[in-house]
């Protein structure tokens, strides 16, 4: 399950950094999550570090981006993978 920022974000600038696979980026009004690129941080972190710092409570999960932990954790291998395959 990809997560998603919804109209109530206030463009706190919070969630961005927080991302570990560089999954949140601005939008054209607001903050945005690439859904191939969100693990909701399995791989990281036990909890996703963005709703975990999000002041107004406004990133819930993505209807349209259903996935399994382990689903998310293939992911998670693949973009790390690439991410390695990139720095070298």
């Amino acid at each position: 399950m990809a997560l998603m920022i919804t109209d109530e974000c206030i463009n706190c600038d919070v969630c961005e950094p927080e991302c570990p696979n560089e999954a949140i980026f601005q939008g054209p009004e607001i903050y945005e999550i690439d859904p191939h690129k969100c693990t909701e941080c399995v791989g990281h972190y036990e909890t996703s570090q963005c709703v975990e710092v999000c002041p107004v409570e406004c990133i819930p999960v993505n209807p349209d981006h259903i996935e399994t932990k382990a689903e998310l954790m293939q992911k998670y291998e693949r973009l790390t993978a690439e991410k390695a395959e990139s720095t070298e």
